[in-house]
């Protein structure tokens, strides 16, 4: 009883005065007892010199939320930008950004941005420095502007993110602040860590607060409907998400009958490839509370949980799978974290999805492990996969990532397994040098792609990477930083064949004016292409080159660029035929609220090797050209209004038909080998309408298609043609309500 008062009184007197009224006007009274910071430092460029413009913040814990608050002082010679923008914004805005790390751990960060015109953004941070912008919370802003400045305040409830239990009445968290000026990109941040170091969670700054917790039930039903325009036909649906989190501890997500309907817009990608493309997941119940399953390795992409599987194309290859239904919990006991997901898709052919995820912190380092397991009846298949992870951070300039995995298949009566690792090593330097080590094993049979993502197994790589960033460069440079590396990397197939050996060199730089460059140079030994024939042999590729650009200049007055270029050889002409890429997008502003963009892309792959049957390969010349057009209106703060057109024209000539003999070589043959062009169509117009927090009214109409024929016609033509395809045309309204009990 007296432990108990004696909380009490702590917590009474670590209250606020005054409750924190979120309106973008900093009350000092409200503000009384907050924690006050000034000593924000320059992070972009990477100097720790003090921000160029000066920058206060304000950290208050109440038992509504964590509050937050920055005033940030503008003279008029440092242009605003009052650019409106769209939830989940990437423009270069003004803007202030709060991550948070709740449990202090460098596990899992939650990111926090509004803009100078209040708008926002918000993402997930895991693995230190990686940020996955699907995930969408709720919580409170508000922006207020003056002469001198602007200001922000935030509230962030205790519910928006599970976090360990604190000990007497106190909770420790980790707090990153930054503010960036869009006019030239500064980012000025305390403490003064930085997302392009490979320790980024793990230098936030410790701050013991009282501890509060908040309980919710939240529900969100939905309705929708969807005509088809092609087919004549209509559908109805309805279904809801359901969110508990009755303490910090512990939180429960469901779905019933989940409508997944597609309200995003996938970028058109046209693959030949034998690898599959990966797509982020942007569906809400997949975004929710998803920290806890990230178990990535560094090969691009990879993931032991991709939730794009479920519900993804069914087993029997008609349409997607039908999920049923699906719950994922997570929580703590002690330094302990767990995760349980488990989905459900209907009929004979669905599949059953289960993951188990647990992890433990310690003061320098955390283990955890994750088991999935997916069963597909139709396949007679069950595919389960073990993977342990470890992050070891035995000083401050070191940093060591470790993952081991394993995969059991049994399919027909057979039970296949193999076993894949990763390390990667990171050293920070002084005087801006870093070292990066990383190596990588997947064996041949190693299978992940039932529940995660893998691009290829049969993997062993090494590569030692050496760094440099200059900050320091003169003031009258263009340039507010230039970071150079250089690469040395060598891949092989478990079978010990030659993939390629590599000499990288690259240039990263950010500009005063706030555009950023990016400039590579990749030079390849010869080697194999173990995957272009389907399991039916290796080709030999000479050695072969390429070199990139990529240009984006924020707004400056009316207008906007994106740039990017590629010249390249390849194939099997090596160094004997060059290629090229070009895509320009401007960006046209009528007002602060409505953008419209035009911009194209234009490809030339003079050798581009395309797998027919068995061991017959074509060599094609490939032209493609690409049109991306389009608006973006915020209506208002709760409205917006977005078109999106992409169309693809792709020709394809045949140069030579080729055989590949055992030994790897490529054999030309007088065998048919057709030319072949692709038509692809992409249209979408997307009302959406924030009815209340995390609740919406979408109104969407989209068109698109696809087709491939047995000729060449030009690319010209085929882009002309493909804005005729119709092969998909529907309206969809939908309407979903998140009801806070």
């Amino acid at each position: 009883m007296r432990v108990s008062l004696t909380l009490a009184i702590l917590a009474a007197l670590s209250a606020p005065a005054y409750a924190v009224e979120i309106d973008g006007r900093i009350d000092p009274a409200e503000w009384q007892g907050a924690r006050h910071v000034t000593d924000f430092r320059k992070v972009q460029p990477l100097s720790l010199e003090p921000g160029s413009l000066p920058t206060e913040a304000w950290i208050l814990a109440t038992p509504e939320g964590l509050a937050i608050a920055f005033r940030n002082p503008q003279p008029p010679q440092v242009p605003r930008t009052r650019q409106r923008v769209q939830r989940d914004f990437e423009e270069q805005v003004d803007r202030v950004n709060l991550m948070i790390d709740y449990d202090g751990d460098g596990r899992t960060g939650y990111n926090f941005t509004v803009s100078s015109t209040d708008g926002i953004a918000d993402a997930v941070i895991t693995n230190e420095n990686q940020f996955n912008d699907d995930w969408d919370g709720n919580w409170r802003h508000a922006v207020s502007e003056d002469e001198a400045g602007w200001s922000v305040e935030m509230l962030i409830p205790w519910y928006i993110a599970p976090m360990r239990e604190g000990a007497d009445g106190k909770r420790t968290v980790r707090i990153y602040l930054d503010r960036v000026i869009g006019s030239t990109g500064e980012r000025s941040a305390w403490p003064g860590a930085s997302f392009t170091r490979p320790r980024f969670l793990s230098d936030f700054a410790p701050v013991e607060m009282p501890q509060y917790d908040q309980s919710l039930l939240a529900i969100t039903p939905y309705v929708s409907g969807l005509y088809d325009n092609v087919e004549g036909s209509s559908d109805f649906d309805g279904g809801a998400d359901i969110f508990w989190k009755p303490n910090g501890q512990f939180q429960l997500s469901a779905t019933i009958n989940p409508d997944f309907g597609q309200v995003e817009s996938d970028d058109l990608v046209v693959n030949f490839d034998a690898t599959e493309i990966f797509i982020s997941d942007k569906r809400p119940f997949f975004t929710e509370n998803q920290g806890i399953f990230e178990f990535t390795t560094p090969s691009d992409y990879s993931q032991l949980l991709y939730t794009r599987r479920v519900g993804g194309p069914a087993d029997d290859g008609n349409g997607a799978g039908d999920i049923t239904a699906a719950v994922k919990l997570n929580g703590s006991i002690g330094a302990t974290k767990y995760g349980v997901f488990a989905a459900d898709e209907a009929d004979e052919v669905g599949r059953t999805f289960g993951a188990l995820r647990v992890v433990r912190d310690m003061s320098k380092q955390n283990l955890g492990a994750m088991l999935t397991r997916v069963d597909r009846p139709f396949l007679d298949r069950t595919a389960t996969v073990l993977g342990v992870d470890h992050n070891w951070r035995p000083t401050q300039r070191v940093s060591v990532e470790t993952r081991l995995i394993g995969s059991q298949i049994d399919q027909y009566g057979r039970t296949v397994d193999d076993t894949g690792a990763t390390m990667w090593v990171n050293y920070e330097m002084d005087h801006g040098w870093r070292q990066q080590w990383l190596a990588m094993h997947f064996g041949n049979e190693l299978e992940i792609n039932d529940f995660g993502y893998l691009q290829r197994a049969s993997t062993n790589y090494l590569n030692w990477q050496v760094m440099r960033r200059f900050t320091d460069l003169p003031k009258e440079s263009r340039y507010a930083s230039k970071d150079w590396r250089v690469r040395i990397s060598g891949t092989d197939n478990d079978h010990g064949d030659r993939l390629n050996r590599q000499l990288r060199i690259s240039r990263e730089s950010d500009l005063r004016n706030g555009s950023y460059e990016y400039a590579q140079i990749n030079i390849n030994g010869s080697g194999v292409d173990d995957l272009l024939t389907r399991g039916n042999g290796v080709v030999n590729k000479p050695s072969n080159f390429n070199t990139y650009f990529e240009f984006e200049r924020p707004r400056k007055g009316d207008w906007a660029w994106e740039m990017e270029s590629e010249i390249f050889s390849g194939g099997l002409a090596g160094n004997d035929k060059i290629g090229y890429n070009l895509r320009v997008q401007p960006t046209y502003f009528i007002s602060d609220a409505f953008s419209v963009y035009l911009g194209g892309y234009v490809e030339r792959i003079p050798s581009w090797l395309v797998w027919q049957q068995d061991n017959l390969i074509g060599e094609f010349r490939e032209d493609m050209l690409q049109l991306d057009a389009g608006m973006d209106w915020t209506i208002t703060n709760k409205q917006e209004l977005r078109v999106k057109l992409q169309a693809i024209g792709l020709d394809a000539e045949l140069q030579q038909a080729y055989r590949v003999a055992a030994n790897g070589d490529a054999i030309a043959t007088d065998e048919a080998v057709e030319d072949f062009s692709v038509r692809n169509l992409g249209f979408q117009v997307r009302y959406r309408y924030e009815l209340a927090p995390l609740s919406y009214l979408y109104v969407v109409y989209g068109r698109g298609g696809f087709e491939q024929e047995p000729f060449a016609e030009g690319a010209d033509r085929a882009l002309r043609d493909s804005l005729e395809l119709r092969n998909d045309e529907q309206l969809m309204v939908k309407l979903s309500y998140r009801f806070e009990l």
